[in-house]
């Protein structure tokens, strides 16, 4: 294998793409939905079977700044969406489904039990989409405490679940929580 020669004026070109900010609007940009159900886009004479959306302040700002990138695993950011609120219905709708399966996150209406064994907690729950039985980590980071009351759990196979403020659930749900606040 031969060793590529250091080449200092295309590393420059390189950095100075990827610290582009690429603002994507609705005059620069066309977004389709796919046949199989995904969004792509084409952008000036750059078309893009398959992107992805993602937020860049998923908590705090979740319909400003979106970033829409490739696929795959060197992905790399195609632009950004200022605000949501700028695209047309239809093409905040195609956004908001891609954001929707990226962001699928139940919100955790009620605790039925919590058992730990062998350094997992067993949760067992109502959600906002039904009952739901998940397993995580203890000692790990697993709970995330987003705020004083609101709390971001993941999974052992990486789903998350919200209590959007712990003070909403019964004084028996919190004491099973104990372990985690």
């Amino acid at each position: 294998m031969e060793d590529k020669e250091f080449d200092l004026a295309e590393m420059e070109k390189e950095t100075e793409e990827m610290l582009k900010i690429n603002l994507l609007n609705e005059k620069n940009t066309k977004f389709i939905r796919t046949e199989g159900g995904f969004m792509g886009l084409k952008t000036g004479e750059t078309s893009y079977p398959r992107v992805n959306a993602v937020r860049m302040f998923p908590f705090t700002d979740p319909d400003r700044f979106i970033s829409i990138r490739t696929t795959g695993e060197h992905s790399k950011e195609i632009g950004i969406i200022e605000n949501m609120s700028d695209l047309s219905k239809e093409t905040a709708k195609l956004i908001n489904e891609q954001l929707e399966l990226r962001y699928f996150t139940p919100v955790i209406t009620g605790i039925k039990s919590i058992k730990d064994e062998y350094g997992y907690a067993y949760f067992d729950v109502m959600t906002d989409r039904g009952e739901c039985r998940f397993a995580i980590h203890m000692g790990g980071s697993d709970v995330v405490h987003l705020s004083e009351t609101r709390i971001l759990i993941t999974d052992i196979d990486e789903n998350r679940f919200e209590i959007p403020n712990i003070l909403e659930l019964t004084p028996g749900e919190r004491k099973k929580l104990d372990l985690f606040l």
